[in-house]
């Protein structure tokens, strides 16, 4: 199991219900997204921030952890605002007001990370997909998801299995030996994954699969208050924007 995926199975949120925390966490994104960067996006950063490790209990160390990946991706993508490709400067120059347009973009887009891991730290999957059915979503599209899900780990875990066991057979010492070994790898995962599909094929067509898979869904209701305060919120956060924007500008 991943950790964010051990993290939100061990959410004080856990048995809140999934509509309740995407609210929450997807109209943070979508405040951080749609409010002016500053100080809207910086607001919403912090909000979530403060949420995550207070209210949802997660820890510090494995929110960067998981907050480190995306958040690369969004310094990555505002650097390329900093340059221009051609015009008058030469092939590649400084382009004009681009440090301003990176700090809006990098603020936008780390605050809507935070937003979308606030939801993913506190809500399973294994509690989101199977309600999906619920609002409108083919049941075989939720099953191929649902499937999909839970294969990933047991491939992981021979992936970790393999690789240890190369490892104690000295099978990473040099670069040739390493590329072996990864070319192992893979090939034992891809035989192993057809195998597993295969009896999991078998197992279905022996219990009478008929084209809905049937889990159980830990039951939970939508609490009005807790959907209240987070609307409430959202629009203390959009309201503040509005107030401090032209002063902060």
């Amino acid at each position: 199991m991943l950790p964010i995926d051990a993290a939100a199975h061990s959410s004080r949120w856990r048995r809140r219900h999934p509509v309740d925390k995407a609210v929450l966490g997807l109209g943070l994104t979508v405040l951080a997204v749609s409010l002016p960067p500053w100080p809207g996006a910086a607001l919403v950063l912090v909000t979530a921030l403060a949420v995550l490790l207070g209210p949802a209990g997660v820890p510090a160390g494995r929110l960067w952890r998981a907050y480190r990946v995306p958040l690369g991706f969004c310094v990555t993508g505002a650097l390329t605002l900093l340059v221009r490709v051609g015009g008058p400067g030469g092939f590649v120059s400084w382009a004009e007001g681009g440090p301003l347009r990176a700090g809006e973009v990098l603020l936008r887009t780390s605050a809507a990370s935070l937003g979308v891991l606030l939801f993913a730290f506190t809500t399973p999957m294994s509690d989101l997909l199977p309600r999906l059915v619920r609002a409108g979503v083919p049941a075989p599209l939720v099953d191929v998801a649902l499937v999909t899900y839970r294969m990933s780990f047991l491939l992981l875990d021979s992936v970790r299995r393999v690789r240890r066991a190369q490892a104690a057979r000295l099978g990473h010492t040099t670069r040739a030996a390493t590329w072996r070994s990864l070319g192992g790898l893979g090939a034992t995962a891809f035989v192993r994954s057809f195998d597993r599909a295969a009896r999991l094929q078998s197992g279905l067509a022996g219990r009478g699969y008929d084209g809905t898979l049937r889990v159980l869904v830990p039951e939970a209701r939508v609490s009005v208050r807790f959907t209240a305060l987070s609307v409430a919120l959202l629009a203390a956060l959009a309201a503040l924007t509005l107030v401090l924007e032209r002063p902060l500008s």
